[in-house]
């Protein structure tokens, strides 16, 4: 069938009611209603069957926000879920459902029947079953369950593959937005020479490669061949670092030790073509953590830190570093570690200038960051585990709990970061006046370092949003970024041609 008939057939609840007309109907009208992520043969025989009883069906869909069935369903956005549909021959109208239960719509088309899978009927219906048929018999409209041969729900077959389709997810988020390929491409040059000014704390990121040897069998102390040391400015200094291999023009403001770290990050950072502003506090060291690689494993961590405040002489050179230098947005990359918590916070965004746009990310490990004390921002993007932590949230799936976030921050557009399972983005749609989300999949390829993924969604998103003001492109620029990071071994940043490139293979992928 046509992408254009897919389309003419997905109707809202009221324009179905429009179609149909009131009860009592020339035509009779069957209405069909379930997640439907993903669409097999036992829900072919379901809504034939249907079909089979009236002149009319109509199939209306849960939308995503609604479906409970696990943290990341539905695998299917709402959209594709209603196209796929759509495309039924049996199928005359879809509808996605934006309340919690059909019930509503029920109410607004009046079908003649309500058709429900036969496990349905078992011990006299469910309780949801019981309120639907309430509805239905008060305008005189009958419940019907269809042959019980064939289980009509996904989620045992979800279970055992969660449908591989990234691909076709971002093609029609792409087509339903208006973005494409060249729009990406276009992106990633008006991203260049945008002027922002990164505010973090600076980690040196230390690896010690090494070989196995062995283990001592009375100490269970491991072995290892010493091979080479390689190390790495990470944490703000590696957004910043992200930002200038895009082509942004960059001020980093950072709080350093009296070290030798510190001639190692004002080296490799001045390198990386940007002004940097970093306080000298004799009183810490450089922030570093060094890890120890064995084969594809790291398993020892040691961290050298100090995460007392910082004090309020320091405070107030950044925060007058911040009131100074000229810019179009402020990004403040929190680890924890010194330069923001509850005291610093207030001040610091109270010095950034009006009119800047403001992202924030609080990447954080051992310590707790909170991503609601960046307050209006109009981005952040913090990760799942973050966000069920300032919510005290284990159990919702990533929809809810985005929007929990994004409320609780009161945040233009958040971006949630979900590790393999890619990105969440909630946002405010001023052309409908409600909330808006969409989910982008990884697109990491080989997976080398994950580490430091969510450092380059940032800078490319923040960026992306500076150019053209638009989740949708910001997201997936974003996450091509962070998938080019995820194939490399340690924190190397991520240029405009890395991520061209990423476009090109995914375009030739696509096509």
């Amino acid at each position: 069938m046509l992408l254009f008939d897919r389309h003419r057939k997905i109707k809202s609840a009221q324009e179905v009611r429009n179609i149909v007309g009131p009860r009592p109907r020339m035509k009779r009208v069957i209405m069909c209603h379930g997640v439907f992520d993903v669409v097999h043969p036992g829900h072919h025989r379901h809504l034939e069957y249907a079909k089979s009883k009236a002149d009319i069906l109509v199939a209306s869909v849960t939308a995503d926000r609604h479906i409970d069935k696990g943290p990341y369903r539905p695998h299917v956005p709402q959209d594709m879920r209603a196209k796929n549909l759509a495309g039924l021959e049996a199928v005359d109208y879809v509808v996605i459902d934006h309340n919690a239960k059909p019930t509503e719509n029920i109410r607004l088309i009046e079908p003649d029947y309500f058709a429900k899978g036969f496990e349905y009927a078992a011990n006299g219906g469910a309780a949801k079953t019981t309120e639907e048929a309430a509805v239905i018999h008060a305008y005189g409209g009958e419940i019907i369950f269809t042959p019980g041969d064939v289980a009509h729900s996904s989620s045992a077959l979800i279970e055992l593959a969660p449908p591989s389709i990234k691909l076709e997810k971002l093609q029609d988020l792409m087509e339903r937005r208006g973005v494409t390929f060249d729009t990406l491409r276009r992106t990633l040059g008006a991203m260049k020479g945008r002027a922002v000014h990164v505010v973090g704390d600076t980690i040196v990121d230390i690896v010690t490669y090494s070989a196995m040897i062995g283990a001592d069998p009375k100490t269970a102390t491991l072995s290892g061949h010493y091979e080479r040391t390689a190390s790495y400015v990470g944490g703000a200094g590696i957004v910043a670092k992200h930002m200038a291999a895009a082509g942004g023009l960059v001020t980093f403001s950072t709080v350093l030790g009296d070290d030798d770290l510190r001639y190692f990050v004002l080296d490799d950072l001045e390198a990386a073509d940007m002004d940097v502003t970093a306080v000298i506090d004799p009183s810490r060291p450089t922030v570093n953590k060094e890890v120890i690689a064995v084969a594809n494993s790291r398993p020892v961590k040691i961290s050298r830190v100090d995460n007392r405040s910082i004090s309020d002489q320091i405070l107030g050179e950044m925060v007058d570093n911040l009131r100074k230098v000229p810019t179009e947005a402020v990004v403040f990359s929190d680890f924890r570690h010194g330069i923001f918590n509850r005291r610093t916070i207030p001040g610091l965004i109270q010095a950034i200038p009006q009119g800047r746009f403001r992202a924030a990310d609080s990447q954080v490990s051992s310590r707790w960051g909170n991503i609601t004390d960046f307050q209006g921002f109009d981005l952040i993007t913090p990760n799942e585990r973050e966000a069920r932590w300032v919510t005290g949230d284990q159990d919702s799936g990533i929809r809810p709990l985005a929007l929990k976030v994004h409320q609780a921050a009161r945040a233009k557009c958040l971006i949630l970061k979900l590790r393999e399972h890619g990105t969440l983005t909630q946002s405010f749609d001023e052309r409908s006046g409600g909330d808006d989300s969409f989910v982008v999949d990884s697109f990491a390829g080989n997976v080398v370092d994950p580490v430091g993924a969510g450092d380059a969604l940032l800078a490319y998103a923040t960026l992306a949003m500076l150019a053209t003001k638009d989740p949708v492109t910001a997201t997936i620029l974003g996450v091509f970024a962070a998938g080019v990071a995820c194939e490399r071994d340690g924190n190397v940043p991520v240029s405009a041609e890395d991520v061209e490139a990423k476009i090109g293979s995914i375009e030739t992928e696509m096509a």
